[in-house]
């Protein structure tokens, strides 16, 4: 199962292998019918329509017949008499889906640890070979590391923070302070000569973001080892 956004575009390409008895159902739901109600904000919240299609939610038997339950109900209101109580039950039930997805979303994160692990791992790897490189200018980015994993940004945020409770951008950070304490306490190199290797156009930037992340500032950070 998977959610897209308006202008998101996809296609169906039928592959004869597959048996003709598969089935299944889309949802599709106009901007303008969520105004005026509790979704017009509230549908922001869920981050899944920001997933790649690659990145799907796989159900279990028990968690599509519920889904499958909700659609047919919103099915029998569309297709039934319509009246001035129709829209807010079939906004209900879609909210209602949509919680659902979240919470299947949440417990995808947590049965496939191998997976998910392996990816942890990836991303420490990617933000250490980002550093590593000396033609690398500016900071690694979280689409760069999501990209660098064949991953969308928010899918591979939301992942990180279920396992670690970090996000990617997080993730970075802690990656980048852990290269400056190395760098503040094994050289001679300048606050500002760090600042620049580490990707900051401004040594006042890194000094700002060190202080935040260790409650110290660099230069109180290596004078503790003297």
């Amino acid at each position: 199962m998977f959610f897209i956004a308006p202008n998101q575009v996809f296609g169906i390409e039928k592959i004869e292998e597959i048996a003709t008895s598969k089935s299944g159902w889309t949802l599709m739901i106009h901007p303008d019918f969520l105004w005026n109600t509790s979704l017009a904000v509230a549908v922001k919240q869920y981050e899944f329509f920001d997933y790649a299609v690659n990145e799907a939610l796989f159900l279990s038997e028990k968690e599509e017949t519920t889904l499958n339950a909700i659609v047919k109900n919103i099915e029998q209101e569309y297709k039934g008499n319509m009246d001035k109580l129709s829209q807010g039950i079939i906004i209900s039930q879609i909210e209602t889906l949509l919680n659902y997805s979240d919470r299947f979303y949440q417990r995808q994160f947590l049965t496939r640890k191998a997976t998910n692990h392996e990816i942890l791992t990836n991303v420490e790897q990617v933000i250490a070979n980002y550093f590593n490189n000396e033609s690398n200018s500016g900071l690694p980015t979280v689409q760069y590391i999501a990209h660098s994993l064949n991953l969308s940004p928010m899918y591979l945020s939301n992942l990180l923070k279920s396992l670690t409770g970090l996000t990617t951008q997080q993730h970075i950070h802690e990656k980048l302070i852990e290269r400056a304490k190395e760098k503040l306490s094994t050289t001679d190199l300048t606050v500002s000569e760090i600042a620049f290797q580490l990707g900051f156009e401004h040594s006042q930037s890194f000094s700002k973001l060190f202080k935040i992340k260790t409650n110290i500032s660099p230069l109180e950070f290596r004078s503790s080892f003297n």
